[in-house]
């Protein structure tokens, strides 16, 4: 019985050099995070003092976005699975098509987004505007949308660029680099914030404009710390030499990726798409609604980069083994992480049930507006510990490049369950805001059940390059 239990225990917990290198490159991923969500916070804070409108109309116009930043992550995150593999393997030249590729992606869906945006952003912010207290507010909230929009466009290149150099740089288990460069760019972004919104000195009050301003000039500082650096350091960056002497690619690679990689891509933007669509659906329950999600979603945020980043470095040291042909050792070690990221997450929920119901009553806005966000929060906790085990197996089978296998189990789900579900909820029931919220999030639990079976059937376990 005890050599059992001692081989149950060897199975999901590792020794201390497991744990060191585990946390090594995790902790600056969520280090990294953390800023970048603690000044988005603050953003936020300081554009809910200008008023419920001002923040509304901010909060939509980023809702949009968040659909860009995940199809670009999943662009990158295409090739990145192929990138983890070959650098595992030695392979430099495959690494540096790999990065190619990303270049050439994140382009493709800039343009594509800057188009849509340009021609359709007044008709997509409207879509989260319901005036049901006829107020008028909603005119307001979409012409402080609009004028944000304008100015973030200027910022999408950057980002794309940042993405594609930080993700190969991350492969190779360089994680400070990217780190540092987020921590310059968003404490950028923080002070330039406070002096542009609120017209500090010198300088004028923009207001939104302001918050949008600050946001893309902390993007370009951003890129250019970080394609500085590895241009530097191309002996970290093997993948870099060569990479502008051509713009080709081999076909058998090209092919490799994009069909491996598609389904990731077109998963990342049907899934980003799909949340988009939920919160749509909530909108439909006033502006109060979008205002109480906004601050919810930010403190929420702060809170789930934990499991989010434990999951992310799922993908890099389970990549990399496979890539080896140590199949047994991404075994042992997935199961591991898996154990370790819920358990983490479980502490995590624990703090943010307790103090998030704090963090409402620092905006500038209604009694009503504050009790929805903490019902939000207190509800997302809850859930936190099941949206951790989804996120790790979702990792897990991306890592064996399952990519068909994970476009099924995240957006598809989510236009298939999750998005009708809250449609159908928030339409045409009387629940309550805060009932609908509970029952659509808690489809997660569906998500986590078929992820479980997924993993243990090992079809993940593939050496790819």
């Amino acid at each position: 019985m005890n050599t059992k239990r001692s081989f149950q225990i060897k199975k999901f917990i590792g020794d201390r050099a497991f744990y060191k290198r585990y946390l090594m490159l995790a902790l600056p991923m969520i280090l990294q995070n953390a800023i970048t969500n603690l000044v988005s916070f603050l953003d936020n804070i300081m554009v809910g003092q200008l008023g419920t409108e001002q923040m509304s109309g901010v909060a939509i116009v980023n809702q949009l976005i968040f659909v860009y930043n995940l199809a670009i992550f999943g662009a990158a995150s295409a090739a990145s699975i192929f990138g983890a593999q070959y650098f595992g393997k030695g392979n430099h030249e495959g690494h540096m098509y790999s990065f190619r590729f990303k270049l050439y992606a994140t382009m493709f869906v800039t343009i594509l987004a800057i188009t849509l945006f340009i021609t359709n952003g007044e008709n997509l912010i409207s879509l989260y505007l319901t005036d049901t207290a006829g107020t008028g507010a909603t005119d307001v909230a979409l012409r402080y949308g609009k004028q944000y929009l304008s100015i973030m466009l200027i910022g999408l290149v950057p980002f794309a660029v940042t993405q594609s150099y930080a993700t190969n740089i991350k492969e190779t288990g360089q994680t400070f680099v990217p780190m540092v460069a987020s921590f310059v760019a968003v404490g950028s972004n923080a002070v330039l914030d406070y002096l542009l919104i609120f017209g500090i000195g010198p300088f004028p009050k923009l207001g939104v404009m302001g918050a949008a301003l600050a946001t893309i000039l902390a993007r370009y500082i951003e890129a250019a710390i970080i394609v500085i650096w590895a241009h530097s350091h191309k002996e970290k960056n093997k993948y870099l030499a060569g990479a502008y002497r051509g713009f080709g690619m081999p076909m058998g690679e090209f092919k490799a990726i994009l069909i491996k990689g598609f389904p990731l891509m077109l998963n990342e933007l049907l899934w980003a798409a799909g949340m988009t669509a939920v919160t749509q659906c909530y909108s439909v329950r006033g502006l109060e609604v979008v205002a109480g999600l906004n601050i919810a979603t930010t403190i929420t945020n702060l809170f789930n980069i934990v499991y989010i980043q434990l999951g992310a470095c799922i993908s890099i040291i389970v990549g990399q083994y496979l890539g080896a042909g140590e199949l047994e050792q991404a075994k042992d070690a997935d199961n591991k992480m898996i154990v370790f990221s819920v358990f983490c997450c479980i502490l995590v929920a624990a703090v943010m049930f307790v103090v998030g119901r704090f963090f409402p009553h620092i905006y500038n806005t209604t009694d009503e507006i504050k009790k929805l966000a903490t019902a939000f929060m207190s509800i997302s906790a809850l859930l936190m510990p099941i949206c951790s085990m989804s996120h790790t197996f979702y990792f897990t089978l991306r890592s064996g490049g399952k990519t068909l296998v994970t476009f099924l189990f995240d957006s598809v789900f989510t236009w298939v369950i999750v998005v009708p579900c809250a449609y159908v909820l928030a339409h045409f029931t009387g629940l309550g805001i805060v009932s609908v919220y509970f029952f659509v999030q808690a489809t997660e639990l569906i998500k986590a059940t078929i992820g479980f079976f997924m993993v243990k059937s090992d079809v993940w376990l593939v050496q790819m390059v």
